[in-house]
C-alpha cells in the first residue's frame, strides 16, 4: 500500500507547481511527439500540418475537459463560480477534452481539406500515451480512486485504503497505446486506429468507473447513472458498427495501401508506401 506524498512538485519564486499540472503536461508532450514523429511517416501529412492541427486540437480539448467537468458540477461551481477557473485542484474530465478535440479537429480537416480519419487514427495512437502519464495526477491529488480494498496495491486517502482506480486505467493506456501502434502501422482502413481506441478505452472505463467513488452523474426519467459509464457504452456500439461498416468497405475495394509518407507537393517525388512496423 502506498501514499501520495503531496500535491506540490516543486516551488519557483513562492509559486507551487503540482504534480497534476506536471504529469498532464508531460503527458501532452509526449503524445505530441509521437503524432509529430508519425504524421509524415505514415499518415501523409507534414511536420507542419501536424504541428499545427495538434497545438489548436490541444488548447481546444483541455478547455473541453475543463468545461464537461463543471457542467456535470455545476450545482457546486454556480455557488462558487470563481472557482470554475481553478484547475490547479483537479477536475478536468477526459471525456469532455475527446469530445472537443474531435470537433475542432473535423473542422480544421474541413478548412484544410484533411481526411478527418487518417488524422484521427494519428493522434489516438498517441493519446492513450498521454492518458497513462497523466492519470498520475490523481494519485498526488489523492482523488478519482476506487472503494475500499484490502489489495496489496491499493493506496491510502484519509486513511482508508482504497482501489487505486488511476492506476487501473494508467496500465491500461500504457498497453492500449503499443497495441494500436502495432495496429496503425498495419491499418487496413481510415479509422481502423481511431475506433479500436473508441472501443478498447470505452470498455476499460466502464468497468473501472463502477469502482470509483467520485463519479460524475447523469440523471434520466428512470434512475441515476455514471455518465461515464453510459457514454462508454454509447461510445463502444457506435464505433464498433463504423468498424465493422469500414472494414467491409475496404474489403470490398481489396484493403488498397493506406499508409503512405508525406510528399511535398511539386516535388515529382512518388508517394511512398512504408513498412512503419517498428517506427514509433
Amino acid at each position: 500500500m502506498f501514499e501520495s506524498p503531496g500535491r506540490i512538485a516543486f516551488s519557483i519564486f513562492g509559486l507551487d507547481v503540482m504534480w497534476y499540472g506536471v504529469l498532464i503536461a508531460a503527458g501532452i508532450l509526449l503524445a505530441f511527439l509521437v503524432v509529430y514523429r508519425r504524421a509524415p511517416l505514415c499518415h501523409g501529412i507534414s511536420e507542419d500540418r501536424a504541428f499545427n492541427f495538434v497545438i489548436i486540437i490541444i488548447i481546444v480539448a483541455l478547455v473541453g475537459t475543463r468545461l464537461y467537468y463543471v457542467a456535470f458540477q455545476w450545482q457546486y461551481y454556480s455557488q462558487n463560480p470563481a472557482e470554475i477557473f481553478d484547475v490547479r485542484a483537479g477536475g478536468l474530465a477526459i471525456h469532455g477534452g475527446l469530445i472537443a478535440g474531435c470537433l475542432i479537429a473535423a473542422l480544421l480537416c474541413k478548412l484544410y481539406r484533411e481526411n478527418f480519419l487518417n488524422l484521427s487514427d494519428l493522434c489516438f495512437t498517441a493519446i492513450p500515451l498521454g492518458q497513462a502519464i497523466g492519470r498520475w495526477g490523481n494519485f498526488f491529488n489523492s482523488e478519482a480512486h476506487g472503494t475500499p480494498t484490502n489489495l496489496p496495491w491499493a493506496v491510502i486517502v484519509d486513511g482508508q485504503a482504497v482501489h487505486p482506480t488511476f492506476l487501473y486505467e494508467s496500465i491500461w493506456c500504457f498497453i492500449l497505446f503499443f497495441i494500436l501502434l502495432r495496429v496503425d502501422n498495419r491499418r487496413k482502413f481510415m479509422g481502423q486506429t481511431f475506433f479500436l481506441y473508441c472501443i478498447l478505452y470505452s470498455a476499460e472505463r466502464f468497468f473501472v468507473e463502477g469502482l470509483r467513488t467520485d463519479s460524475l452523474m447523469v440523471q434520466f426519467p428512470w434512475g441515476e447513472y455514471r455518465q461515464a459509464q453510459v457514454l462508454s457504452v454509447c461510445v463502444i456500439i457506435a464505433a464498433a458498427v463504423l468498424y465493422v461498416y469500414f472494414y467491409r468497405r475496404a474489403k470490398a475495394a481489396g484493403f488498397p495501401p493506406v499508409n503512405k509518407a508525406y510528399v511535398k507537393p511539386g516535388s515529382g517525388e512518388e508517394t511512398v508506401f512504408p513498412d512503419t512496423e517498428d517506427e514509433a
